[in-house]
């Protein structure tokens, strides 16, 4: 649903995702458990807080089913909380499953739950998130997050010049949430595409907003990004000063502040997102959101399954797995083995085949387009 120091050093410090100092996989002992077909596989998903998380269930559901496993899929859904995870994790611990594929629902408070497993002999598979601060994870499979934050603060930037032709532009910037592992490596990909921006001068924030602990949104809730852009545009544009763009980190958070826009009664800038959430595609056709991210659910889940049908194998090494990215993989403590996956920039201009293998959004894509 869902990873080189740079500008955005503090606010990986500030969650507990030092990228300095983390020592390999190599350190840690691996799973002493043989995978394989027949074997039932946890997915340990959060709570349902986007149309990816939802989408995983079923894309996890069906891909174990055709490599051969059993599918053990659980939504941290009774209160929505780290707590409701950790049961889930222990109960799949329990009940005896070979690999736990976790998207955690606060990668900074599974320690025990993995600790647990590893003692257990399950193989732990981090998935769109990684799990901060524990040696306790054999793998990490999610798309390049790193370079969706370059992607999208490039897509902000072209939608600006696209727009109005010079600068300087006006900007805000939003993050996710900081218990996320992954929105510290969002921003610190948008921020080096940005920062050199603002140095500059051709880019300004006038709300003074830019570290990672003055931009995250807790829970990614779209109420909360809702309220910081209402307030920032009373304090900051109700004089007449202009805003030309704002960076937002998913679509659910992007739509948010659409509508703060639209009620404060300004002109809406160019936004960007991520996910290709349904609601968003006629939003991107229309003009009123600028981008997203295409981050094939179905493929991100095969990812892991097909990581996993190696291990099954016999694979000491399964294919794809790159053992030194310390960008995306760094937990912490070690650079978790990672498999990555390829993010699309998508626009107005390219949905249509970006969507091509996705007959949902390509219909979004071509009656926006008509």
């Amino acid at each position: 649903m869902r990873k080189k120091l740079l500008i955005g050093l503090t606010a990986v410090a500030l969650a507990g995702v030092a990228l300095t100092g983390c020592s390999s996989r190599a350190d840690t002992s691996s799973s002493d458990t043989t995978v394989k077909k027949g074997d039932t596989i946890g997915v340990a998903l959060p709570a349902k807080t986007s149309q990816n998380w939802v989408l995983a269930k079923a894309s996890f559901q069906d891909a174990l089913s055709k490599a051969g496993f059993k599918a053990d899929v659980q939504y941290a859904a009774a209160t929505n909380t780290v707590a409701d995870q950790q049961n889930e994790i222990q109960s799949m611990i329990t009940k005896g499953d070979k690999v736990i594929v976790i998207a955690a629902q606060d990668g900074s408070q599974l320690n025990t739950q993995v600790a647990q497993a590893k003692k257990a002999g399950i193989t732990v598979i981090a998935w769109d998130r990684n799990i901060l601060n524990t040696k306790n994870v054999d793998y990490y499979v999610a798309f390049n997050n790193y370079k969706v934050g370059q992607l999208q603060a490039q897509a902000l930037v072209d939608g600006m010049k696209a727009k109005k032709s010079t600068g300087p532009y006006n900007i805000e910037i939003f993050a996710g949430a900081n218990t996320d592992a992954n929105a510290t490596v969002f921003y610190n990909g948008a921020m080096s595409v940005l920062n050199p921006l603002i140095k500059k001068g051709e880019l300004k924030v006038p709300s003074g907003q830019t570290s990672f602990q003055q931009t995250q949104t807790d829970n990614w809730d779209p109420k909360n990004s809702q309220t910081r852009m209402s307030n920032i545009l009373t304090k900051t544009y109700s004089n007449g000063t202009k805003l030309d763009g704002v960076l937002s980190p998913n679509d659910t958070l992007g739509r948010s502040i659409i509508t703060a826009v639209q009620s404060a009664g300004l002109s809406v800038p160019i936004v960007t997102g991520q996910d290709s959430e349904t609601a968003s595609i006629p939003l991107i056709m229309a003009g009123t959101q600028y981008s997203t991210i295409y981050k094939n659910t179905d493929e991100e889940a095969q990812g892991a399954v097909s990581l996993i049908t190696d291990l099954s194998k016999g694979k000491s090494k399964p294919s794809g797995v790159d053992y030194n990215d310390k960008t995306n993989a760094g937990n912490g403590k070690i650079t978790v083995p990672y498999k990555a996956l390829t993010p699309i920039l998508v626009t107005k201009d390219n949905a249509v085949e970006a969507y091509a293998n996705n007959p949902t959004l390509e219909a979004l894509a071509k009656a926006g387009a008509k």
